[in-house]
């Protein structure tokens, strides 16, 4: 797949009844990045027969328990080391993190240096992957965990679609995204729950009129919603960007500061009670 090109929006046209595409689908920029330096402290487990990466924020204990923050990974899966990495940054402000593996152990980087890997059809196949896995896996969870957990859910590219439609669960309690991939306008007209975006300046598969458009429909509908968008970094920042870059790091440290915050904001009212009072 090449890059995306954005289609010629306007933005009288942005309530319409029309349904385009404003988050394409993963282009050359999904598949490069940085690796990152350090040593994941979560652990690999099983629920519902799916791999699933668990992290938790022990010293917060049983309390940690009561939130639950679902993490969809881009294309390279949850247990590669950048996003073990996120998710034991989240887990250390206050949650439990499940990082589901829809690809179910063939992430895209397993086929490094592959002769005749074809990426398209890897992509469909991982599409309908995770409508199997992710539908029974979420039931488990809420099983597992019960009614009394509050959840959110953060959607990275691959992951957005997904965050967007398991948002419709009367039990998320607020979803994120960082740097989408694969939405359209009604994924952003049916949102129902607090949404924040995690944006790039320079993004080929949410361009900046898309953005726009995005914005002008959360307003228009009245929801409740979140920008942050850095300059000087592209898409795959949150996750891949480069360490030795100021404007990368920056990026990637204040994305995972803002989904967290923004999660405590909807599911612990005393943390930000707490936080008031510093200010």
């Amino acid at each position: 797949m090449g890059t995306y090109n954005a289609p010629n929006f306007s933005l009288s046209d942005t309530m319409s009844t029309t349904n385009r595409v404003l988050a394409g689908p993963s282009g050359d920029c999904c598949f490069t990045g940085f690796k990152h330096e350090g040593t994941p402290v979560g652990n690999k487990t099983t629920i519902a027969d799916v791999p699933t990466y668990f992290v938790q924020d022990t010293a917060k204990g049983s309390e940690a328990g009561k939130r639950i923050l679902i993490y969809l990974a881009d294309v390279y899966g949850p247990f590669y080391q950048n996003n073990m990495l996120v998710q034991d940054f989240l887990a250390q402000n206050g949650f439990t993190v499940l990082g589901i593996d829809y690809f179910m152990g063939d992430p895209v980087h397993s086929h490094n240096n592959e002769q005749g890997f074809d990426r398209a059809k890897w992509m469909e196949k991982s599409h309908k992957s995770a409508r199997e896995v992710l539908p029974k896996w979420w039931e488990a969870v809420k099983g597992k965990y019960g009614t009394e957990a509050k959840y959110c859910v953060v959607g990275y590219c691959f992951g957005a679609r997904y965050t967007m439609e398991l948002s419709d669960d009367d039990a998320i309690v607020a979803a994120a995204l960082a740097h989408p991939a694969f939405l359209n306008e009604d994924h952003f007209r049916n949102i129902k729950k607090p949404l924040m975006l995690s944006c790039a300046e320079t993004d080929h598969t949410f361009p900046l009129q898309s953005r726009r458009i995005a914005e002008d429909i959360l307003v228009g509908r009245k929801a409740q919603y979140f920008f942050q968008v850095f300059s000087g970094v592209e898409h795959g920042f949150a996750s891949r960007s480069d360490p030795s870059s100021p404007d990368g790091r920056w990026g990637k440290e204040q994305s995972a500061h803002g989904v967290a915050l923004w999660f405590h904001r909807f599911i612990d009212e005393s943390f930000h009670r707490e936080l008031g009072a510093n200010l």
